[in-house]
């Protein structure tokens, strides 16, 4: 009676440290979902602001100092058909990551949309520098030899002018420098929770 008894608590015992364990496993795949979804949320909301602001500056901002300044119109298309342009991988990042779901998919396919993420924007970085560039020399040269309604003459104008340029490029190339550790250290994190996560599907 008493080896039945001994049975009987050994079996209940390890009934609930199989039920501990699930439970515990459980708990650990919830954290790594949460702290996956948590970078990932921050990698999209990212995206999202940089598409507003450029929209932004697109539709509002920059049509109205082109109405308030002699800035001709060439000049002002090459500045909104390069903004336009920009805006087209940013749609495709957007569409991209709203695919994302880790309730309903498996880890392999997410891991496809995040190489797939990881590509377009590296191919952006390379020709978005390059587009950046010839816009900015189509627009100086725009100006400074087309335009018939403003006579630039080199002095304090050009030269604040020039520098603000300078400026701009200078704290566009600082927060581009943070927004890419913050965009690594978010893609870093996505990357190694999908890597766990891998492991409970098996």
């Amino acid at each position: 009676m008493e080896l039945d008894e001994l049975k009987n608590s050994w079996n209940v015992l390890n009934k609930r440290l199989d039920d501990s364990e699930v439970v515990n496993l459980r708990v650990v795949k919830e954290m790594i979902s949460q702290k996956t979804k948590t970078a990932f949320d921050h990698l999209f909301n990212q995206n999202l602001h940089s598409f507003v602001v450029t929209f932004v500056i697109i539709a509002g901002l920059f049509p109205w100092i082109c109405m308030h300044t002699p800035i001709s119109t060439t000049s002002f298309i090459i500045v909104e058909v390069a903004m336009a342009i920009g805006l087209i991988p940013q749609i495709w990042k957007l569409t991209l990551l709203s695919k994302f779901n880790l309730e309903e998919k498996k880890c392999n396919e997410l891991s496809r949309l995040v190489l797939r993420y990881k590509q377009i924007r590296h191919n952006e970085s390379v020709w978005g520098i390059a587009l950046v560039a010839l816009a900015f020399v189509a627009f100086y040269i725009s100006e400074l030899c087309f335009n018939e309604t403003v006579t630039y003459v080199f002095g304090p104008k050009i030269l604040l002018v020039s520098g603000m340029t300078l400026l701009t490029l200078a704290l566009a190339y600082v927060i581009g420098l943070w927004q890419r550790r913050r965009h690594a250290q978010q893609m870093l994190e996505i990357e190694s929770g999908l890597q766990e996560l891998r492991e409970f599907e098996n």
